[in-house]
């Protein structure tokens, strides 16, 4: 019978991560909440440990691992930063559009700046008519000239105001049963008309920008396009679907391993009646919860990590981590609150930071009910 288990090397690309987060990311973490800060300054610091490029072959930059070392990598930051986890998921969406369906050239022009960290990436998909209702995209690119002209607006997008590479999806004209055709490009971040708009006053996720990227006549040359006209759609959603909350569950389990380590520290150092709040039964119960939530999500995020690894489809399982280890981070992260009474509100401690952040996960990357009806449809099909 096997049993998972990580490898001595993913061991170690742990403890490495986890050394980098206590002295860069740990002491930060309050501020950059508290001032919505994303902390763009580590980006070069993050490249050359390998994060911005992890599952990314050596020969463009990359650290050439997976995405089972890709989820260590943002569990451990979000243990503390969730707001920088997903910053750091999102450039890798970018960096994974590019990578599965750039072609050669496009790989070498803009993957090695990526992930060196001289560059962040993003990718902006979701618009103001709702993120769920993905073929409903108003935003639209016109061939004049022998130049893309793209234009619209996009809302919700994680590293708006920061991202040095912009993969857009856009409706380039109508198929031969009227519906629409998706294609998708790469913009250089400072091309003329490429702006940011509104930036997002969030609940949760603070230390990570999100707003309005605006296109208004961008041109770009054809050279800039992913694939072929009209298969945007394949590369959003596949994206999104393997990249996107693959790395949204692992931020979760890491907002978990945060509730565990900061539930344990107050317990055993919070004297009531005497003795440790730990030795209190009811205490030990909800901490007993904490940790098999932590563990069930752990196991679907890591399994269906090593599925992909293994190039099994794998969107289901996503789904299934997606949604179970968003509302878990909800559910434990309010117990914690409620052993720690009123210290849990207090902002000196980071107890509430991990409730704002898993109750704003829930809607990134798909909502709980999408992955419900995507759990739904595997199973009603017999998959």
């Amino acid at each position: 019978m096997q049993f998972f288990q990580f490898t001595e090397e993913q061991d170690m690309l742990r403890k490495a991560v986890r050394e980098f987060v206590d002295a860069e990311v740990a002491p930060k973490a309050k501020e950059w909440d508290e001032n919505d800060h994303c902390p763009v300054e580590l980006w070069p610091m993050m490249g050359e440990l390998g994060l911005c490029g992890v599952f990314v072959p050596e020969e463009y930059g990359g650290a050439g691992l997976g995405m089972t070392e890709r989820a260590i990598v943002l569990e451990e930051i979000s243990r503390h930063s969730a707001g920088l986890g997903i910053a750091l998921m999102t450039h890798h969406l970018g960096v994974a559009a590019i990578l599965y369906y750039g072609n050669e050239d496009q790989k070498k022009r803009y993957l090695p700046d990526l992930c060196s960290g001289k560059k962040v990436g993003g990718l902006s998909v979701t618009e103001p008519g709702g993120g769920s209702d993905f073929m409903g995209q108003k935003c639209t690119g016109e061939l004049k000239d022998g130049m893309w002209v793209l234009n619209g607006r996009k809302c919700f997008i994680t590293n708006s105001h920061i991202a040095d590479v912009d993969v857009w999806t856009v409706i380039t004209g109508q198929d031969e049963k009227g519906r629409p055709v998706m294609t998708a490009f790469i913009i250089d971040g400072d091309a003329e008309g490429h702006a940011p708009g509104r930036k997002e006053h969030k609940l949760g996720l603070r230390g990570s920008v999100t707003g309005d990227v605006v296109c208004n006549n961008v041109k770009v040359a054809p050279s800039q396009m992913l694939q072929k006209e009209g298969a945007g759609a394949k590369i959003a959603m596949t994206t999104i679907q393997e990249v996107g909350r693959a790395g949204m569950s692992a931020i979760n389990v890491g907002i978990l391993r945060g509730c565990i380590e900061e539930g344990v520290k107050f317990a055993n150092e919070r004297i009531i009646y005497g003795k440790p709040l730990s030795k209190v039964q009811a205490i030990q119960l909800l901490i007993g919860e904490c940790r098999v939530e932590y563990e069930a999500a752990k196991l679907l995020t890591y399994r269906a990590a090593g599925m992909r690894d293994a190039g099994i489809p794998c969107a289901t399982e996503f789904a299934c981590a997606k949604y179970f280890s968003t509302e878990a981070a909800v559910r434990s992260s309010k117990r914690i609150m409620d052993a720690m009474g009123g210290y849990g509100i207090v902002n000196e401690y980071p107890v509430g930071r991990f409730l704002r952040d898993g109750l704003a996960s829930i809607a990134a990357g798909g909502t709980s009910q999408i992955q419900l009806l995507i759990a739904a449809g595997a199973t009603l099909s017999g998959k």
